[in-house]
């Protein structure tokens, strides 16, 4: 953590104080949820030190000393959000017993869907893993409730269009007649799911199997564990905006 005559961005604090990522962080002061000595401050460009009193929502934060990296089987049914106003079960909060860090996940699976996700506190790792130029590869199963057509792996790896946006996976491939592996890059909301409704495919389970170098293994929905050095090494060497 740095000293008290050493400044340091707003949202790079909140960043490294397990808020959020620096630019959700961005977001968060700009909303004018951040004060800075009992002041509500919306400038991005503020800089603090360790010496100043920094709250999100009205509750202290402090840089964390101990960076987490955590790897969550998400089952389905959970939200991806650090909270959520329809009351619906939030991933995070499998995460609290285990770990008295704020953890916040990096990147989104849609509530209907499960597998991995990865939580940290490390607001430079979630910001480097996130960013649309890092090209991370994320690999899905996805089972379909009625035979799956023929051509339409072969289409999603071309591209399809659907109501004006367009969506292209890196590869996909047939696994059986109702099971299909894809694998996505830039990964648009709801990607895989537009594109199975745009062709009246009717997605019985979608899960999330492999992000870059980390794949499910044995972790079963609920259960998560730590990330090792290798792994958080390895995703950061694979993003291709280092």
């Amino acid at each position: 953590m740095q000293d008290n005559k050493s400044e340091i961005r707003l949202q790079v604090y909140l960043a490294h104080s397990g808020v959020a990522s620096r630019r959700v962080s961005e977001k968060i002061i700009a909303d004018g949820r951040v004060t800075v000595n009992g002041n509500i401050v919306t400038e991005l460009g503020t800089k603090v030190t360790s010496s100043d009193t920094v709250c999100v929502d009205g509750k202290e934060i402090k840089p964390e000393e101990v960076k987490r990296y955590v790897l969550l089987n998400k089952p389905a049914g959970y939200v991806c959000s650090l909270s959520d106003e329809k009351d619906r079960p939030i991933a995070s909060d499998i995460l609290k017993e285990t770990y008295s860090e704020r953890l916040y996940n990096v990147g989104r699976l849609d509530m209907f869907s499960q597998g991995l996700i990865i939580f940290t506190n490390d607001g430079e790792f979630a910001s480097k893993l996130s960013h649309p130029s890092a090209e991370l590869e994320k690999e899905y199963i996805v089972e379909s409730s009625q035979p799956l057509p023929k051509d339409l792996a072969e289409e999603f790896e071309k591209g399809v269009r659907v109501d004006n946006v367009f969506y292209k996976c890196k590869s996909a491939r047939d696994l059986n007649s109702h099971k299909m592996k894809v694998v996505l890059i830039e990964g648009k909301n709801r990607e895989i799911r537009n594109v199975f409704a745009s062709r009246d495919v009717v997605i019985r389970k979608l899960t999330r199997v492999r992000i870059g170098n980390v794949q499910i293994g044995e972790l079963k929905p609920g259960q998560f564990r730590d990330l090792t050095e290798q792994e958080v090494s390895g995703l950061l060497k694979l993003c291709k905006n280092l």
